[in-house]
């Protein structure tokens, strides 16, 4: 496992942290830290420690799953009633987690993941089986109340994307192995299920759906007509213009980029972007431009090289039957969504981001380990 690639990309990250922080130093000293602060990617590899903890225990990922699941919920509750009955009412609120969109992003995967295991929850007998559906309702509840009032587009648009392509995924494997018929009676079921949701939803918040969807309608028509000049310094119009000075910055230094502080910069000292945008924001919201500011086409490559490592070992570990379908299924769903919420908050930035990649990642990277280590009757 010392050889494992994961670790040497851990130690590419850092390398390539510091010579980033080193050409730096010589191009714009006053501008560089005092080091070359290597913890801002390789915080992202502490999945590595997750999944030799693991062990390559399925169970032992689904209890470390579950429990993160129960305590985000419980620290949520213990948020008060005050949060939910604000965002109840109308304002958009983020229940203290750093802002709207982290704990938005958060419930996020939490909907996500009582989806795609919900056979697991809910369907094998027994004493408790009505506790646990109740729970299940509850928690589904609790999510889809929460991303409603989050009013987090990006994480409407990850879920409304991610959950069809995993549905599309599951059937489609599921008739090349002659078991549609199976798999379509629970798909339709989810569907119907969804539905029902989504019209709870549009019944109980749709006047504040319909202004967050709407709200950005002159960004777009802007956008649309390319009139780049012309967009207004929206919610998604400050992304715009701060991702145009982003890439002015990139083609300055596209290799090695501008070192850890390189999102800093681009706000603090383009000339053009307005003293609001300064005061307010120190970073891009988009985790992939940033760390093309920062480290340039090297540092791009480094994140590369790893989304592809863990997609690879994901395929390996379920192709060779050591990880279970629902387990490979939402790692391919959470894939999907977590790219298309880092292109507009930059969550693998920031603790909450870090917390749920390792998590999610190292229950991952466990179960190919054990497939790739283990003796051939420890894999059964």
């Amino acid at each position: 496992m010392r050889r494992s690639a994961a670790l040497w990309l851990l130690l590419a990250a850092i390398v390539v942290q510091v010579i980033s922080w080193t050409f730096g130093y010589y191009h714009h000293p006053q501008w560089i830290a005092d080091n070359p602060q290597v913890d801002r990617l390789a915080k992202l590899f502490i999945f590595t420690a997750v999944a030799w903890w693991l062990g390559g225990s399925t169970r032992n990922t689904l209890w470390l799953w579950m429990l993160a699941l129960l305590g985000f919920l419980l620290a949520v509750l213990l948020a008060g009633p005050g949060e939910w009955l604000r965002g109840l009412e109308g304002e958009r609120v983020g229940f203290g987690i750093r802002n709207q969109q982290h704990g938005s992003m958060l419930f996020g995967v939490a909907f996500l993941g009582l989806v795609i295991f919900a056979r697991r929850l809910i369907m094998p007998a027994g004493i408790w089986v009505l506790w646990r559906i109740m729970i299940w309702i509850l928690a589904m509840a609790l999510c889809v109340t929460a991303i409603a009032i989050g009013q987090t587009r990006a994480v409407w648009l990850a879920l409304v994307v991610a959950l069809p392509f995993a549905g599309i995924i599951m059937l489609a494997w599921a008739r090349w192995r002659g078991t549609g018929q199976r798999v379509l009676r629970p798909l339709l079921v989810g569907l119907a299920l969804g539905s029902l949701l989504a019209l709870v939803a549009v019944w109980l918040f749709g006047g504040v759906l319909i202004e967050r969807i709407t709200a950005e309608s002159s960004v777009i028509y802007q956008l649309a007509h390319g009139n780049l000049d012309a967009v207004p310094y929206s919610s998604i119009g400050i992304r715009i213009h701060s991702w145009i000075a982003a890439f002015q910055w990139i083609a300055e230094r596209p290799l090695v980029g501008w070192a850890g502080e390189g999102r800093s910069l681009v706000i603090d000292h383009t000339p053009w972007l307005p003293e609001m945008v300064k005061q307010n924001f120190g970073h891009l919201h988009n985790f992939f431009i940033e760390i093309w500011v920062a480290y340039g086409l090297l540092g791009v490559s480094v994140i590369a090289a790893l989304t592809f490592w863990v997609g690879r070992a994901t395929w390996l570990a379920w192709r060779g039957g050591v990880m279970p379908n629902d387990i490979a299924l939402f790692g391919v769903a959470f894939f999907v969504y977590w790219i298309i919420v880092n292109q507009f908050e930059s969550y693998d930035s920031f603790w909450t981001g870090v917390y749920v990649h390792n998590l999610v990642v190292g229950g991952l990277v466990t179960h190919y380990w054990r497939w790739r280590y283990a003796k051939p009757e420890e894999k059964a």
